[in-house]
């Protein structure tokens, strides 16, 4: 494998050539909220629909037998990525909020009397730093079945407080379902405690692998979790491709979420029957384009090497830690060194709002995240109606890190700071 070279790797996306806000350098800090996606990928997506465009599973004629091929091909991809045990433990759905959903649905539909049914008297722990697609759906769940809602909060430096772990997570519990890498914060949480001690009470155990997956090697096998999400559009892929891997013995368990063509063995007008995961879970014509820009986008980062991208953009968050110390009057909104962090930096400027932070640092072409990212419970726990977010990727430099800092002395010029 040859040695990772950042400036050969920017040169296989596109988009990063181009300039904004008057002829300045894009520069893109906002991979929290999507990716840029490189060359082999928009060509994959583009030959597909060039050359084998046509629906999946059921067509016995060339271009039909192509499609399936490439989609059915990007299941085994993902499968090898995270260390599937079987490829048939791996759905495909629009998005992670999506994957979420169909769990929480599933589990609400299921048969009163079963070891997945959730009602009076159980319990669903999630925690304060969860987007908030890893909130609401448990919050329905919840309201629809008569379980309560329970969550762990966050220390001050923004990490989780597992002081009153077995508190939480008791006899009760049902199901826990919490974030790997906060994308707020950037802190990746401990998964072996946790699982731990809902293994002591019979607790199945969900995780949020949007911001995890895409930036560092996953097992599941060995995070000994029963399911977890991630979504294709943050890890180089197409937008409409979400990832869903379970244990096959719980989507065996699981009733359908989605009814329609495809997930179906056999139908009357009297009843149906359902076929074997994943397609007991995949109603309907797929995303069958953004499955095969997701398989091309894994074998991008598999060549590139997930251990040798991890130790990049470690090394980026650690630079940018120290640059915005420089940086008058900037609070750092979560760990603020690089111990089980990852690169999502969310900050606070003293008397400036992020939304015109955001605003200003798009004149000078630095493009980052503002608001509450969608986990305003975070900035409800730091005392801040939102935040300014820099967030990074395998393509970042040092030399991007460097804008922002200096984009941001021209916000507080601005400002008379």
């Amino acid at each position: 494998m040859p040695a990772f070279d950042v400036e050969t790797i920017r040169k296989d996306f596109p988009v990063l050539e181009r300039t904004v806000a008057g002829g300045k350098a894009l520069v893109y800090l906002d991979n929290a909220a999507t990716s840029q996606k490189p060359a082999a990928v928009l060509d994959a997506v583009r030959d597909y629909y060039e050359r084998s465009n046509a629906n999946v599973h059921r067509g016995v004629h060339t271009l039909g037998e192509e499609a399936t091929a490439l989609y059915e091909g990007a299941r085994d991809l993902t499968a090898s990525f995270i260390n599937a045990a079987d490829r048939s433990e791996v759905v495909f759905a629009k998005n992670a909020t999506e994957g979420i959903n169909l769990l929480a649905y599933a589990i609400g539909n299921a048969a009163p009397g079963s070891a997945l049914a959730v009602g009076p008297g159980d319990e669903i722990l999630i925690t304060e730093m969860e987007h908030h697609s890893n909130i609401v759906p448990w919050q329905l769940l919840a309201q629809r079945t008569g379980a309560t809602l329970r969550w762990l909060g966050l220390t001050d430096d923004g990490r989780l407080d597992l002081s009153n772990l077995d508190e939480l997570l008791n006899a009760r519990t049902k199901i826990v379902s919490f974030v790997h890498q906060s994308n707020i914060l950037g802190t990746i949480n401990p998964v072996e405690p946790i699982v731990r001690r809902a293994r002591d009470v019979g607790a199945l155990v969900f995780l949020d692998g949007s911001q995890s997956v895409p930036h560092h090697a996953v097992d599941v096998q060995a995070l000994g979790v029963d399911a977890l999400v991630f979504t294709g559009h943050k890890m180089l892929a197409p937008t409409g491709i979400g990832i869903l891997w379970a244990r096959r013995s719980l989507l065996d368990e699981l009733p359908p979420f989605l009814g329609g063509g495809e997930m179906i063995s056999e139908v009357t007008m009297a009843a149906s029957t359902y076929a074997e995961p994943p397609h007991k879970f995949e109603a309907g014509t797929p995303p069958i384009a953004e499955a095969v820009g997701l398989g091309a986008a894994i074998r991008y980062l598999t060549d590139i090497g997930m251990d040798a991208i991890a130790e990049h953009e470690a090394a980026i968050t650690s630079y940018t830690l120290d640059a915005l110390r420089s940086v008058p009057d900037l609070r750092i909104i979560g760990p603020d060194t690089t111990q089980a962090r990852g690169g999502s930096i969310s900050f606070a400027m003293k008397g400036i709002h992020p939304h015109d932070v955001g605003q200003l640092l798009d004149t000078y072409g630095v493009a980052v995240r503002v608001g509450h990212h969608c986990a305003r419970p975070v900035c409800v726990r730091f005392g801040v109606p939102a935040t300014t977010r820099a967030s990074f990727a395998l393509y970042t430099t040092t030399a991007e890190i460097d804008a922002l800092v200096e984009g941001l002395g021209h916000v507080r010029t601005f400002f008379g700071r």
